[in-house]
């Protein structure tokens, strides 16, 4: 087990850590002593499991497409992380953590967003729970997102414009960051990826396992078995990729594709492909793999999607890619477009671009005709419709 999972100091093989400053220590201390024993505590099993069933509309369908299916010559099944309350994957993580929150007596909630699925996951927790939420988010990031800025409005959130570096994710990240640090003692950090210091690559990824641990029910229900022979997710911080495969980690049989955002082409100095690319580094809390200049200067990643523009990766990711467990492929933005308009018109499915990165390993491998594949569809396309319609008028 502790070949895939963190280790007692917090590390997956020679990434994870916690590099913080002295300010936090305390806090993160306090969540690494206790939330394993929150999440094991029957009580907010309990109230977990039925706000995923009742409020998040859990558990997920995992769907066998037909039409994609036939094209591709083998058995398609894609877990609709795309139906949950909110359109994404990001809401399983910030239920459980709100729940965490309050356990320790935290008033105030912060988050670092992207593609603005999590700020809005975040954001309706808070309204949930009656919690102060503000919510971080790059510049470039509020223009492009822009119905998701005014979900969060609307849901109660302060979004705070970020107009440092890039304007994307990483900067919206650092400022959380310092907004943690001049408020340790009420507010807690809901990041929203496996990122950052330990404990949260591993919470969130615990937080997540709901995805394969109900693919595995539902596989047995549906092919008499409860592992498929691949399972694909695309990878930027890494979450809903850690969901997938979580329950899957420890069957050999079981391999494991993971697409990150190859931009406009891998070595094209446009691209956030960060496991091809990056080196050893420390990042937001953590040593991983990070997009860096030769004197150690974080590289601005780039992505047609502003939820896989990240220059870091989750240590987890950066273990499992280093010691063969995962094969991770980059997906240019031509190609997961391509994808997002045929599962569009193959299935009446329209994705969010994250997910189409996943998608486009289809075309990238051959696949037998008995295997079983399962793709996690981890959000839906509605808050990428401009992006969608500018690649439209393009065609």
């Amino acid at each position: 087990m502790q070949k895939y999972h963190v280790d007692q100091n917090g590390f997956y093989g020679e990434f994870g850590g916690a590099y913080i400053p002295e300010i936090l220590y305390d806090n993160v201390e306090n969540l690494k002593n206790n939330y394993l024993k929150i999440l094991e505590d029957p009580k907010f099993k309990k109230e977990y499991y039925s706000l995923l069933k009742d409020y998040v509309g859990r558990p997920s369908p995992l769907y066998l497409t037909r039409r994609l299916s036939e094209k591709y010559g083998c058995k398609i099944y894609l877990k609709r992380e795309d139906l949950n309350h909110t359109g994404a994957h990001k809401i399983n993580n910030t239920i459980g953590q709100i729940l965490i929150a309050q356990r320790m007596g935290k008033t105030r909630i912060i988050a670092e967003t992207g593609a603005g699925q999590h700020g809005v996951a975040t954001a309706t927790v808070c309204a949930l729970m009656g919690m102060e939420c503000i919510v971080y988010m790059g510049k470039v990031d509020v223009e492009r997102q822009k119905l998701n800025v005014e979900k969060m409005h609307m849901l109660g959130a302060t979004v705070v414009s970020v107009t440092s570096g890039n304007m994307t994710l990483k900067d919206a990240t650092n400022e959380a960051i310092r907004d943690w640090c001049s408020n340790p003692s009420n507010t807690y950090y809901i990041i929203g990826s496996t990122v950052g210091p330990h404990p949260y690559p591993d919470m969130v990824a615990r937080l997540q396992a709901i995805i394969s641990e109900e693919t595995r029910k539902q596989l047995l229900e549906k092919e008499k078995r409860e592992t498929p022979d691949y399972v694909i997710a695309c990878v930027g911080g890494g979450s809903n990729a850690a969901g997938m495969i979580y329950h899957f980690l420890d069957e050999p049989s079981v391999k494991i594709i993971l697409a990150e955002a190859a931009g406009k082409g891998i070595n094209s100095g446009e691209s956030a492909a960060t496991i091809h690319l990056g080196k050893l580094g420390i990042i937001h809390g953590s040593k991983t793999l990070i997009m860096q200049s030769e004197d150690g200067q974080i590289e601005e990643p780039y992505s047609i999607s502003a939820g896989l523009d990240y220059p870091g990766i989750g240590p987890m990711h950066a273990n499992l890619s280093k010691i063969g467990r995962s094969e991770v492929l980059a997906i240019t933005d031509d190609e997961a477009m391509n994808s997002a308009f045929e599962l569009t018109r193959l299935e009446g499915i329209i994705p969010a671009i994250e997910s189409a990165h996943a998608l486009g390993v289809l075309n990238k491998k051959k696949f037998k005709k008995e295997d079983i594949i399962v793709i996690c569809l981890s959000g839906r396309g509605d808050k990428d419709m401009e992006t969608f319609i500018k690649e439209q008028e393009k065609r």
